[in-house]
């Protein structure tokens, strides 16, 4: 992928409200999950709860796609687009936490804030994705 074609797509997946996040399992099988994203440089940033399925999956097979959907994740437009995830660690995970609720407004600080009620800031960690060809 060229520099103007990342940036067009880092863009292009920012602009969205939710995104279909693929990972993928042991045996090669795709696994979608809708998630709220938000840009941060040159990646794109999600949380997710430690231990959900995902998390486990990005852990053992960093390659994900992305595809803007809607909110359950059901219907999906336009180009979907091959990245690398990583786990991030505690104080990049806060970053990741305060990036989406910025992106997101008001909803997505009071989501942050019920996230920590249930469990604080260890209950979610953050994830990086970084776009691929």
């Amino acid at each position: 992928m060229t520099v103007v074609d990342e940036e067009a797509e880092l863009a292009r997946l920012d602009a969205e409200k939710y995104v279909s996040l693929v990972t993928f399992r042991k045996n090669g099988t795709g696994v979608a999950t809708p998630v709220w994203i938000a840009r941060d440089g040159t990646e794109l940033l999600v949380f997710s709860e430690r231990n959900a399925g995902k998390v486990k999956r990005i852990r053992h097979t960093p390659r994900v796609e992305l595809t803007a959907c809607d909110m359950l994740g059901k219907k999906t437009h336009g180009a979907t687009v091959t990245g690398k995830a990583r786990i991030l660690d505690d104080a990049g995970s806060e970053h990741a936490r305060k990036v989406i609720a910025r992106r997101y407004g008001l909803l997505g600080r009071v989501t942050m804030l019920l996230s920590r009620l249930r469990g604080g800031p260890q209950r979610t960690v953050g994830i990086a994705i970084t776009l691929s060809d």
